[in-house]
């Protein structure tokens, strides 16, 4: 028998209480995963964000000196809509994120101060599907995160770490990646879509610059067509689909 093309997607795991998302750019997680993140918030589990850069080069119609602390603000007040009151960022330069020992070092030292059970990042890979081609700052943020999981447990990977204090975690049992083309897990987006919509609206200046459509319009209209497209392989439901890696 030959396995079906689109088999099903299996309820993520739930018997974990901290997470850390880590991704490239504010509201990479609110258009990828905030539905599951408000619904994990309600459910009383702890929830960090990590962000590589600020998004500084992300509004060409604002210089780079202003629009990364406007992002900032933004990111913030849309974190706070699902839940989530700890925000961080790494200050790597928006849009030349370098996969290498520096973004990994960095992103090791966050979950070792946070020592999260599960790990969440966005699409690693170089195209969304094979139709339209990624970005290198979410190529790179993705790709360390997988590999930083790993060496956040290893005290003899960047030892310097443990000399600031920050000792080995190897307690990460998964990584989730969010917008992946092959994802094997999801979880249920219902009580959480509204929410999600109203977080992705705090980033009104970026969609604003993105798109003429008008932003409540534009957050609800992308994001339950994601959430009905997964949820085509959960039971019919709308969906916040990962593609999970155990460790």
């Amino acid at each position: 028998m030959t396995e079906p093309t689109n088999p099903q997607l299996r309820p993520m795991p739930e018997d974990w209480r901290r997470a850390l998302a880590v991704v490239a750019h504010p509201d990479d997680l609110e258009y990828g995963c905030s539905a599951a993140v408000a619904v994990w918030t309600d459910a009383g589990r702890e929830v960090a964000y990590v962000l590589a850069t600020r998004g500084e080069a992300g509004i060409d119609t604002v210089p780079p000196s202003a629009c990364g602390a406007l992002r900032e603000r933004e990111q913030r007040a849309s974190a706070a809509v699902v839940g989530v009151s700890t925000v961080e960022f790494l200050d790597h330069a928006d849009g030349v994120v370098t996969y290498g020992p520096d973004l990994r070092r960095d992103i090791a030292a966050a979950i070792r101060r946070h020592r999260p059970e599960l790990v969440i990042t966005l699409n690693h890979r170089d195209t969304w599907g094979g139709v339209a081609w990624n970005t290198p700052d979410h190529v790179a943020v993705g790709r360390a995160t997988l590999d930083a999981a790993g060496d956040a447990g290893n005290r003899w990977i960047f030892p310097e770490l443990t000399d600031q204090g920050l000792e080995p975690w190897n307690g990460v049992r998964w990584v989730a990646v969010a917008g992946s083309s092959t994802p094997t897990h999801a979880v249920d987006a219902t009580a959480g879509l509204d929410r999600a919509i109203a977080s992705l609206l705090e980033h009104r200046t970026y969609i604003e610059a993105l798109t003429d459509e008008a932003p409540e319009t534009y957050a609800r209209n992308f994001l339950t067509g994601v959430a009905r497209s997964a949820g085509e392989r959960y039971g019919g439901r709308p969906a916040v689909a990962f593609e999970l890696f155990p460790r």
